[in-house]
This record gives structure tokens, C-alpha cells and sequence, in this order.
């Protein structure tokens, strides 16, 4: 089985078409000169249908014990409210006593609550001071909240968490965050610094505001009474495509087994028939950007698969 990796793409190493004599045509992309690369990646799970679907809550206090709370009191018919933030994953399936069930999230409502609020200003390298604080030092609940604040400011809010964010403040709203050296002002007006030699270095403030948070309540829908019956949900739901060897033409296939076997496949255009047929099997046939996260099911064999289209050199 193809190892389970994260792919960055690349296009090292691609295969240079040779251009029309005064001739040039806008790829997907949008460049004129370049000669559109197809990257299909495979990679095996290592788990079944059924237990890839299924979530269980992680170790640790910040997002696992939350979690398992939460579970605890909605299964297998009650609710569970959290304000500010909810504990379970949309959708998320889970089984308790032979039984299936699917999370749902409704708003019932707002609260104003204490908060507290943590912010950083920048500190010049040069005036760190030596009892300045490392990140990485503390209990995560405390290091990813400035690890945040630290990214938002780095890319003046044009990170990728910056929805976690009030503004330029983190709320601390999760159990292990109040209760954590930041919610109980341990470190504020302190100086921290992501590195050990001082780099990015920031005081940080904390203050108590009353917000009006509003309440998210967690409930369980009960969607198999067995595994085999939670299979078909989970084919139904989860499975992006099924495909048997036999049903594809034996180039199609060879092309998606060289794919599972390498981990990818790539191709610039005008790609063979064989891929482009492989494409348009997979669902990906429209795709001219991007696709992941996609579950193959071939063969009796469980696939996450994605399609990255770049520019080709």
C-alpha cells in the first residue's frame, strides 16, 4: 500500500512540449506560454469504510476532553450547549452500544459572558528581556492561542485562522484555555518570543470583557441501528466513487494502478485518452484548478485521492 503522506505540489522535472511557431493560447491558468501538468495523487487508508468514518476525540485537554463531554451528553438523545465555539465536528458519525449516529449543530440563542481576551504588541529583538517567555514552553493551550496572534500578525491578518480571532484578540472560550496560564493572567504584560534566540517577540495583554456569545447545542441523529446498515450510510455519503477493476478498459486501469502503486500519476496536456478517461471516472473530468480530499473506493480497496492542475513549464 501506497504510504499516507501530504503532497506539496511540484513540477520539477516536467515534460516541456514544444510551442507552436507564433502560435499561443491561454491555458486554464490563465498563462499564454505555459503548457497545463495534470498531477492525480492516490494514497491508501489504512482503515475501512467504516472506521475512516467514524470520529473519536483525541488525547488532551483542549480539544479531546471538550469533545468527549460533549459525546457523553448527547448520546444517544440529549443535548449538549457551548457558547462560542462547539466541541464536535459538523456531521461527524459516531457509535455508541452497537448504534450509529450523525452530529448536528442548531443556535438557540445568545448569551453575554466573561471572556477573557488576549492580545500582542510587537517587542523589538532588541529590547527583549532576559525572563521573556518561550512559547513553546507552555501547555498548548496557552502556546496555540499566541501562535495565532503571531501569525496574524506576521501576515496583517491574512492567515488562515484569522476566523479565530475577535477582532485582533483571541477569546480564550475552551475549558483548557480558561484555565490555562493565559486565562488565569499569569502572563500578562509579559514578553514571549516563538524563538529561542528572541526572534518575534511580543507583549502580551489580556483583559475581561462581558460578550455576547452565541449558543451553539449539539445534538445526536441516529442514522444505523448496525455496521452493515452504517456502511451503506457511509457509502452513500462519504464515498466520493466506486469502481471495479473489470469495469475500466484495461489502459484506464493500468494508469489508476501505476497511480496507487507510485502515489501519483502525472501527465501534461494534450493528456492520453486513457487519463482523460481516468479523470472523468474519478469525477474529476471539470476539474481546471483543484480537487482533494476525495475517497476512492476500487477493488475493495479504501483511496484519498486529489487532482492538482499547475502550470507546466
Amino acid at each position: 500500500m501506497v504510504p499516507t503522506r501530504r503532497r506539496l505540489l511540484q513540477t520539477a522535472g516536467a515534460t516541456t512540449l514544444a510551442a507552436l511557431a507564433g502560435c499561443s493560447s491561454a491555458s486554464p491558468l490563465g498563462s499564454e506560454d505555459s503548457t497545463p501538468e495534470y498531477t492525480l495523487d492516490v494514497e491508501s487508508v489504512d482503515a475501512s469504510p467504516v472506521e475512516h468514518a467514524l470520529y473519536r476525540p483525541g488525547d488532551g485537554a483542549l480539544f479531546g476532553d471538550p469533545a468527549r463531554t460533549a459525546l457523553d451528553a448527547v448520546l444517544p438523545d440529549g443535548r449538549h450547549t457551548t457558547y462560542g465555539y462547539r466541541p464536535l465536528p459538523d456531521d461527524a458519525y459516531v457509535a455508541r452500544d452497537g448504534a450509529y449516529y450523525q452530529i448536528k449543530h442548531v443556535v438557540t440563542g445568545r448569551e453575554r459572558l466573561e471572556r477573557a481576551l488576549v492580545r500582542v504588541d510587537t517587542v523589538p529583538r532588541d529590547q527583549v528581556p532576559e525572563d521573556a517567555v518561550l512559547v513553546d514552553s507552555l501547555p498548548r493551550p496557552s502556546a496555540r492561542a499566541l501562535k495565532i496572534l503571531h501569525s496574524y500578525t506576521q501576515t496583517d491578518g491574512e492567515t488562515s485562522t484569522a476566523d479565530l480571532l475577535r477582532g485582533d484578540a483571541y477569546v480564550l472560550r475552551r475549558p483548557a484555555e480558561r484555565e490555562s496560564r493565559l486565562g488565569a493572567g499569569d502572563l500578562d504584560g509579559r514578553v514571549v518570543t516563538m524563538t529561542a534566540d528572541g526572534a518575534w517577540a511580543y507583549r502580551v495583554d489580556v483583559t475581561t470583557e462581558r460578550l455576547l456569545e452565541t449558543a451553539h447545542t449539539a445534538l445526536a441523529v441516529a442514522v444505523a441501528d448496525s455496521r452493515e446498515r452504517f456502511r451503506d450510510v457511509v457509502f452513500g455519503s462519504r464515498i466520493d466513487v466506486e469502481l471495479e477493476a473489470d469495469a475500466l478498459a484495461p489502459e484506464t486501469r493500468d494508469v489508476l494502478e501505476r497511480a496507487i502503486a507510485r502515489g501519483s500519476y502525472v501527465e501534461q496536456t494534450p493528456l492520453s485518452e486513457s487519463y482523460d478517461a481516468l479523470l472523468r471516472a474519478l469525477g474529476l473530468g471539470a476539474v481546471d484548478r483543484l480537487s482533494n480530499d476525495n475517497l476512492l473506493w476500487y477493488d475493495g480497496g479504501l483511496y484519498r485521492y486529489a487532482l492538482y492542475v499547475s502550470e507546466g513549464s
